[in-house]
């Protein structure tokens, strides 16, 4: 029972992973020049740095439901 909702909590995270790298700006565009905010040296914009702290969590869920199917995988 539980290892079926860490599966399926481990298959909307790595949906959810997926399309937030692919939302990440690259060396020359991506989100933040989607909606028109250029360039800076402080690491983005506002929108962009909030996309970076999701990315990291979704990653976060990412590896600890792996960890967990890798160790309770019956």
């Amino acid at each position: 029972m539980i290892n079926a909702i860490v599966i399926t909590i481990h298959l909307i995270a790595s949906l959810f992973l997926i399309i937030f790298v692919l939302l990440h700006s690259g060396k020359g565009g991506g989100l933040s020049d989607m909606f028109g905010g250029g360039s800076s040296l402080s690491g983005g914009t506002s929108m962009e740095r909030n996309l970076d702290r999701i990315t990291v969590v979704t990653a976060i869920v990412f590896g600890f439901t792996t960890f967990w199917l890798s160790w309770k995988w019956t």
